[in-house]
């Protein structure tokens, strides 16, 4: 019984029955990719990179989880960092609507030059006046 005990504390230095927690692989990994997917939104694409990665990692590591809870303590990283990726995909889809109805709009090569840009955006406000 005593030998019992020593191994459980080795184990569980508090004693409580609870083993030691470790952390999910890929948890930071996740937050800062899901982060610079954010940053990244406004940079041709980068984000949708680096967002599509952060879900690729965030689905192993909550494989992980779910086989295992009380096995790891930073779940909450984790998902914070899922969400982040899924918010820069989200912006990025949008920048990616927004252009493609700006350019049908105003025409494709409008969408480069700023100057044409803005002549457009005055004709077709005129226009809806």
């Amino acid at each position: 019984m005593e030998n019992y005990e020593s191994q459980q504390n080795l184990n569980n230095p508090m004693g409580d029955g609870n083993f030691m927690q470790s952390s999910l692989p890929n948890a930071t990994a996740v937050l800062i990719l899901g982060i610079v997917s954010i940053i990244g939104c406004c940079f041709y694409g980068i984000g949708l990179i680096t967002g599509i990665i952060g879900l690729v990692l965030a689905s192993k590591d909550m494989k992980l989880y779910r086989a295992n809870p009380n096995a790891y303590n930073n779940y909450s990283t984790l998902n914070i960092g899922r969400i982040l990726c899924i918010i820069g995909i989200v912006l990025i889809v949008l920048a990616i609507i927004f252009a493609l109805i700006a350019g049908s709009m105003f025409g494709w090569d409008a969408l480069t030059d700023q100057e044409l840009m803005n002549q457009r955006i005055q004709e077709w406000a005129e226009q809806n006046q």
